[in-house]
């Protein structure tokens, strides 16, 4: 699902990112660029430096994706593209 990032990622954003992440089990990637990082990760994600209006691509492997989609939505973090 390609979205569109809404506040800066890092500190308490990232923390928030990482911790809704890991309520899954399933593979979460996002994909910046060349970059592709795991969601899990607070150091990966706080080295892409995710800005507002940053485009950024976010795959599931494997799952219930609809429902994890939706909760990285409701971070409040991202806009669906």
């Amino acid at each position: 699902m390609r979205v569109k990032v809404l506040k800066p990622i890092f500190a308490e954003t990232a923390t928030t990112l990482v911790n809704t992440a890991s309520t899954f089990p399933e593979t979460i990637l996002i994909k910046k660029d060349h970059w592709v990082i795991d969601a899990k990760s607070l150091l990966g994600l706080l080295a892409v430096s995710l800005q507002p209006d940053h485009e950024v691509e976010i795959e599931i492997r494997e799952g219930q994706n609809d429902e994890i989609y939706q909760a990285l939505l409701n971070t409040g973090l991202f806009e669906k593209l």
